[in-house]
């Protein structure tokens, strides 16, 4: 099951596993993780579940969709390595990702 380490904006790290085929924001709900919302349950209506991909899984973990970089508008602190969790499929590859979570979401 590949590991994913949630940093909240004070530093606080919360390593959880996720399974294979389900995403990061469904492996921070099932894990309790705070700051990641997901008011919209995964659909990609809202932007709750913002999270920022650590500079070195950007390229793996790849560019979000217009529709997401459209809900990306509405979330708090937009960066170029913003992404909405609920659209991050987990995979094999992803073990060891990491990503942040912003201070507030939008």
């Amino acid at each position: 099951m590949p590991q994913i380490t949630f940093i909240d904006h004070a530093g606080e790290k919360r390593p959880v596993s996720g399974d294979v085929g389900a995403t990061v924001m469904e492996a921070a709900i099932k894990n309790g993780v705070p700051g990641v919302v997901a008011e919209c349950g995964g659909a990609c209506a809202c932007a709750t579940c913002h999270v920022y991909v650590d500079d070195q899984w950007t390229a793996i973990v790849g560019e979000p969709s217009h529709m997401e970089e459209d809900m990306l508008d509405f979330a708090f602190d937009v960066r170029p390595n913003s992404r909405l969790s609920c659209q991050i499929k987990i995979t094999d590859q992803l073990d060891g990702l990491i990503v942040t979570t912003p201070e507030r979401q939008g």
